[in-house]
């Protein structure tokens, strides 16, 4: 029963997660007339506060000491910062820019590129169904390519930079919490001077629109860390299959925030490249899904030849030894 409500309970805070994700669009056109620079400053800023905040609760910086005597680990933590930096402000100056559509199809193409990574990168070998999602995948890239006149720089950016991010991220092994904290204090500095700067100029926007606003601004630390913090509980309690499926959330609602609620064009050949890269993440889906099957049958095959192997063990045992003495006869009879 509590591994069943476990389940559930993590299926909650995946859908949570991956909705809050998906339903971030909505939020960062509320911080205009700040620009994508100052609210992605500002996100650092705050973000590392609230996780400050958040581990002082969970006295949880016994991690500290051992990152900071590891040169290799804050070497990775800065490429993770640059490379998220890049992805966050990007993401923020597309939506705000009328580019939500575009932006969703980096986070629908995004585990194809990590596929492609791993390939290039880490040498891994793929199945044969992995090798025809890429090839939809980059055949869709092609379409909508000459759909735009260009590459679609916007969707490959994004799709790079978090593929790049996670490649760094699994070399890393840190938490989600301690990860983003690492993160966003190695630009805490920059991100305060960029806004102090700012303000010397008379351009900075927090402060200058009223509390509500301002209030506003400072609440991208915590849109920024309660849906990690829901993927973390997510992760522990549901299979990493799982979470594979519910990752599409996200850019599924994006996609429909910009066609729906944006009104963004969905011109014919749009429509023909999103087509030919959900066919490859349908590839993905039911490749992982029958690998994820074939090796749940295989590991209960191989229990029950264990616990064979064990029973004719104790037979084979118990049949080597010696039989046991007759009772001797009772001297009353």
């Amino acid at each position: 029963m509590k591994t069943e409500s476990e389940g559930r309970a993590g299926l909650l805070y995946g859908i949570g997660a991956y909705g809050m994700w998906g339903l971030v669009p909505l939020f960062w056109p509320l911080l205009k007339p700040a620009g994508a620079v100052e609210i992605l400053a500002h996100r650092m800023v705050w973000s590392l506060v609230f996780v400050g905040l958040a581990l002082l609760a969970l006295r949880r910086w016994s991690w500290i000491p051992e990152l900071a005597r590891s040169p290799r680990k804050l070497a990775l933590i800065t490429v993770a910062a640059a490379v998220i930096s890049v992805n966050w402000g990007l993401y923020i100056w597309s939506v705000n820019a009328g580019k939500v559509v575009e932006a969703s199809l980096g986070y629908f193409i995004n585990p194809l590129v990590t596929i492609a990574l791993g390939v290039l990168v880490l040498k891994e070998r793929l199945r044969p169904a992995q090798w025809a999602a890429v090839g939809v995948g980059f055949a869709a890239v092609l379409v909508l390519a000459i759909g735009y006149g260009q590459p679609p720089w916007i969707s490959l950016t994004l799709a790079f930079s978090f593929a790049i991010y996670g490649l760094v991220k699994k070399k890393l092994n840190l938490g989600g919490l301690e990860s983003l904290a690492a993160e966003t204090a190695v630009l805490f500095l920059p991100a305060l001077g960029y806004l102090i700067w700012l303000g010397a100029q008379g351009d900075l926007a927090f402060g200058s629109e009223g509390a509500g606003h301002a209030a506003l601004l400072a609440s991208t630390g915590i849109v920024t860390a309660v849906p990690l913090v829901c993927f973390g509980a997510a992760a522990i309690r549901v299979p990493l299959s799982t979470l594979g499926l519910l990752q599409y959330l996200a850019p599924t609602f994006q996609f429909l925030l910009g066609v729906l609620y944006f009104h963004e064009a969905m011109p014919p050949e749009r429509w023909a490249g999103f087509s030919l890269v959900w066919l490859a993440l349908t590839l993905l889906t039911w490749d992982a899904l029958r690998t994820a099957r074939r090796s749940r049958a295989a590991m209960a095959e191989a229990v029950a030849a264990a616990a064979t192997t064990e029973v004719a063990a104790a037979e084979a045992e118990a049949a080597a030894q010696p039989p046991l003495p007759a009772p001797a006869a009772h001297p009353g009879r």
